[in-house]
This record gives structure tokens, sequence and C-alpha cells, in this order.
């Protein structure tokens, strides 16, 4: 996590006396990931948090998406942008790939979503278009185009869009998602060879306290979705610390590495998930050797998926091709794929890349989403073939 952080009210000492103006004993609540064996954080609750009234399933395609086979096999292209709008972040996600690890889903909303809790993972969402308010029991953040959100594990919370709307990608991993382990000291501060620093990332400021009353709230689990009603409203709390929250990190904060040749994505990693990693391609100096080739090369990783999401900017290598803003390819493991013809020579001498976009590769395959198929360019795979740079 990126550090400690202390908001609103707490008592000078852990697990001790802490009482309402009343005098009635506040509620504390230990999150902790692993147990009491990692990264924890204590809340205060006017109310106990842990009476609840009911508990019924409840049917959410879009939490458990169904699997299907990448057949035939081959490199896939998704106009993000093109995923129907309407609905609310949560219940309203479009699931394009998924494997045991990771689900990929893309949403545009315009509804304010019910309270949620992911109990399989931690969540990391990727502004793309509009804004919107995020509620937690930690208190609330304000998100926009460009931020990266992490929702850890377990995290009630709900989205507000804006009045314009929101479009995300939303990561959904079966685990936490973490800053990689070489940008950490052994005690957890940020090192100087890591693309962000600790004043990059933001957390809520204050406690977000609502009027008590009932609270239904859905819960993702391994075994479906089930819906909870509490007796007291789960954004109760008047005061928490430690090292558990939601934050925002936004892609336009990420410092880039720059190298005489072509630096790979291994250098622009930027979140860890259970077995995946995120990296940022954001503007940034080209190649500057004389003799470089600032364009990609032709690559084939042998036991690795790769995503990657064009947020903005001009992308030279893929130029003459259906790939704009909102696009996002899909290559599967040991796919060869690379510059389209032409690309890697315009990229010749070029002083900078442009570019905004997030990658995302994952060390198991992949298995299409329900909705691949209605956002897919199905002539993608001939893109290579068809360019009219390709030479006779």
């Amino acid at each position: 996590m990126p550090y400690y952080r202390c908001v609103g009210e707490v008592p000078p000492k852990r697990h001790s006396q802490f009482r309402r103006p009343d005098g009635t004993l506040y509620s504390e609540e230990l999150v902790g990931e692993q147990g009491f064996f990692y990264a924890s954080s204590l809340l205060y609750h006017r109310d106990q948090p842990n009476i609840f009234l009911a508990a019924e399933t409840a049917d959410v395609p879009a939490l458990s998406p169904e699997r299907l086979p990448n057949i035939p096999l081959q490199p896939r292209l998704f106009q993000t942008g093109e995923v129907p709008a309407g609905g609310d972040p949560v219940t309203s996600r479009h699931c394009l790939l998924v494997n045991d690890t990771l689900r990929m889903s893309s949403v545009s909303a315009d509804e304010a979503s019910p309270l949620f809790r992911n109990a399989m993972g931690d969540e990391l969402l990727f502004v793309q278009e509009g804004s919107a308010r995020l509620e937690t029991s930690y208190g609330v953040l304000d998100v926009t185009v460009g931020d990266y959100v992490r929702v850890p594990m377990g995290c009630i919370h709900r989205w507000i869009p804006s009045a314009e709307g929101i479009r995300m990608l939303v990561l959904e991993a079966t685990g936490h998602i973490q800053i990689p382990a070489r940008f950490v000291s052994p005690r957890g501060q940020f090192l100087e060879h890591a693309p962000y620093s600790e004043r990059d990332f933001h957390a809520p400021t204050e406690p977000y306290v609502v009027e008590d009353r009932e609270a239904e709230v859905l819960v993702k689990h391994r075994d479906g979705v089930t819906r909870h009603t509490f007796a007291h409203h789960p954004f109760n709390v008047v005061g928490w610390d430690g090292t558990v929250y939601p934050w925002k990190f936004s892609i336009y904060d990420y410092e880039p590495v720059v190298k005489r040749f072509h630096a790979p994505p291994a250098m622009l990693e930027t979140f860890t998930g259970p077995g995946w990693v995120v990296c940022s391609l954001t503007p940034r100096p080209a190649d500057f050797d004389p003799e470089s080739v600032p364009a990609p090369y032709a690559h084939s990783a042998l036991d690795c998926d790769e995503m990657l999401l064009f947020v903005s900017g001009n992308y030279t290598i893929r130029q003459g091709t259906a790939i704009r803003a909102g696009s996002m390819t899909f290559h599967p493991a040991g796919w060869t794929h690379g510059p389209h013809p032409g690309g890697a020579e315009a990229s010749i001498g070029k002083p900078a890349h442009e570019e905004y976009a997030v990658m995302v590769d994952t060390f198991a395959p992949m298995s299409l989403g329900p909705a691949a198929s209605s956002v897919a360019d199905s002539s993608y795979y001939r893109s290579w073939a068809d360019h009219a740079a390709r030479r006779p």
C-alpha cells in the first residue's frame, strides 16, 4: 500500500475505550489482509457494523460473467466506445476478457450504483471519460479522466456518476493489487527510482457519515452474489487509520523511464495483481540514439496475454488501422505482434512518444467474456496483411 494514513477521530491507543458524546462506545473494526499477517486498517463506527437483518441470493449477471473460448485463436480488437451506455458502474459492466485471477470489463454508466462489496479481491478502475463520486466507508473520492482508482477487497462503496456519465475500464482481481516490490523499501517507503511518490496518491481526507438507517449491500463472493441487509448504514465511520483504504492515482502523474534504445514494457510497470501486471504508456522522449528504432519490435510473449487500451494521443505504429481512443487490443500468448507495416520506419527520428495507454499483461490465458463479440472488429487479425503500406 502507498503509506499509513489517519482520517477523522481515532483514540490515542488502539483497542482502547473510545466513546461517543453520549458516553456509549464506538465500535472498532479491524480490516486486515491475509488475516492478521499483512496490511490493515482500524475503523471506528458509530454503531456495530456486524448486525445484519437479511441475506438473499441476487442475480447479477455482470458480476458472474460467462467464459467463452478464444476460438479460432487470433488477436482481437475491441472498441470500448461501442459498449452500450446506461446503467450503473457495478451491475452494468460488460465483461470482455476473464481468467481465474482477473476479469476485465468496460462500463459506460450514468446512474448511481447500489452499495457494493467485492469479497473476491481488489478492484482497479481506470477512468477513460467523464467523472464520478466514489462514496466509501473511508470517505469520498472525486475521480476524473486519467485516474486509476483502487477499491480494496471488502470495502463497501457506491459510485455516483456526474451528469456527463463515466466510462471506465474495470479490473476485478481475485486477490490484492499492489505497488511492485522493487519500487518500495523494506519498510514500505517509495524509492527514488519509482515512477511515482506518496504525494501522487490521493485518498479520502475526512469521514463521510450519513444518517443512520438500514442498508442493502450487494456482495460478490466465490459462490455468486448475495444481497445483505444491515441494521446500520456502513457509512457511519467517524475515523480510521492504517494502510488499507481506497485511493486514486492519475496516469498524468506517472514518471516514465527513457533509454537510449527501446525500453521494454517491464520498465513501464505501474501496479501488480495476482498473476498479472498493469503498465502505463505516457508521453516521453523517444529513444535518442541516432541508430535507434523507437517503435517496439515484433515480439512473441510465449506465456503472457497482452491487452492494451489506447486512451489518447498519436500511436505511430498503428497508423492506418481502426485503432483509436477507446480501442483495446488483445494479443494472446505466443502470437507474434508488433508494428503495422511502415510503423517502424515512421518512428525513426521521432522526438517523442505522444500517446497515453494502459497495458495489462496476464501470465495465465484469458478467455473471452460475453460482451467481447459485440464490440469486436472481426477483421483486426488481417490488419497487418491488408495494410496499405505493406510491400507487395
